[in-house]
């Protein structure tokens, strides 16, 4: 790691004017950019509009960066410090270390290997068999809804259309492309008209924009199908590093995922990431993003093996990365300063975003992991954490 990247601290008193103040130069130099609001400067009233009803005033959370991670994502390989927005005490600390970690060893390779967003309106039937027919209809539609799509948006486009039929009631998949945009609104937009256009044709007696919906909540549509950018990011420890920085052998770190592979199967989850939802929420904070598809988001897989050569292999699959680079509130105040330090505002970077992402959730599992094994965990919160906050 330079030196330019390393992130400044004071062991005396880390909350210090002086300290932050190197802290915010830090992030300059990585944003290219002044960073008014990050340093304290109000975002005017009227960026407000449209995202919020009676306005009041801004909500304030710390932001802190986890850093530097070395990560190879679709546009190369680089250095970032990641802004993560928490009131949780040693949660920015543990990302970093996780990614210290990763480091040594080389870069987290990162990459949207799916994108695509669904939207799932219902059309209702008399009985099963019209239901099979207006499927069969719908699959022969393609284009025309595919022009109905273009109508409504210059940026999104309609990528596929099928559909399932339960009892008497045809439930459809549209699946949108959506450039830099989570794309929500465009998709429900486009979708609304489509299912309009699908009742006509096919004699549903009802229909639903939101049928099946799966939008905001866990779901096993999003780990199978997934949802937004679906995101694998994977590196291999070595085991001196592992051992040296977390005290834990690979061997110990396969073993516990076993146990907790045994829990997440008897829960049922969807949600087999370790805390995933951590960094998620304090990135999509810092960042602009829609905090309420954490849940979504956080939908995914990690995995630990063991190498030929005796060192651990690490990965995490995030199906359904529900994020954007432009919309929103992505590009306004501290949300477009915080994807600034990252090298992703606006359009061309949400994949790049999507895979950054996925390489921090995959530092944040292997440095909590090995707390765990290492019997560190709590140690680190009462060292760094809120308890007893009648000590403070």
């Amino acid at each position: 790691m330079t030196d330019e990247l390393r992130i400044p601290r004071d062991p005396a008193d880390d909350f210090a004017p002086a300290i932050v103040a190197a802290r915010l130069e830090l992030a300059k130099r990585m944003a290219k950019a002044p960073l008014e609001h990050l340093a304290g400067s109000p975002v005017p009233a009227t960026e407000a509009s449209g995202k919020i009803e009676n306005f009041t005033g801004w909500a304030q959370v710390p932001l802190g960066m986890a850093g530097p991670m070395l990560v190879e994502t679709s546009r190369g390989e680089r250095s970032v410090l990641v802004p993560m927005a928490t009131t949780e005490g040693a949660l920015v600390a543990s990302y970093s270390r996780g990614m210290r970690l990763a480091r040594e060893c080389g870069a987290i390779r990162s990459r949207v290997v799916h994108e695509g967003l669904t939207q799932n309106p219902v059309l209702c039937y008399e009985d099963a068999a019209a239901a099979a027919r207006g499927l069969e209809i719908t699959r022969t539609r393609f284009e025309e809804l595919r022009t109905i799509v273009a109508s409504t948006t210059q940026h999104g486009s309609l990528d596929s259309v099928d559909g399932t039929v339960v009892g008497r009631r045809l439930i459809l998949t549209l699946r949108f492309l959506t450039g830099d945009a989570i794309g929500i609104n465009m998709a429900a937009r486009a979708t609304d008209l489509c299912a309009e256009y699908l009742e006509c044709e096919t004699c549903a007696k009802q229909r639903y924009v939101h049928g099946q919906d799966v939008e905001k909540r866990a779901n096993a549509r999003a780990l199978i199908e997934g949802r937004g950018r679906s995101v694998v990011a994977d590196v291999v420890i070595g085991r001196e590093a592992l051992e040296r920085l977390t005290r834990a052998r690979p061997e110990d770190l396969i073993e516990i995922w076993k146990t907790y592979a045994v829990g997440f199967a008897q829960l049922g989850t969807q949600n087999w990431t370790v805390q995933g939802a951590n960094g998620l929420a304090a990135v999509f904070l810092a960042c602009g993003q829609d905090l309420a598809y954490v849940t979504e988001s956080a939908t995914g897989h990690l995995d630990f093996d063991l190498t030929g050569s005796g060192d651990l292999y690490a990965s995490m699959t995030l199906p359904s990365l529900l994020v954007g680079t432009v919309g929103g509130g992505s590009g306004q105040g501290t949300a477009r300063e915080s994807l600034q330090i990252l090298g992703c505002e606006g359009t061309g970077h949400a994949n790049e975003f999507a895979e950054i992402l996925g390489a921090t959730i995959l530092a944040g599992d292997l440095s909590l992991m090995a707390s765990f094994c290492a019997h560190e965990f709590v140690a680190a919160h009462e060292k760094l954490g809120r308890n007893r906050p009648e000590t403070k």
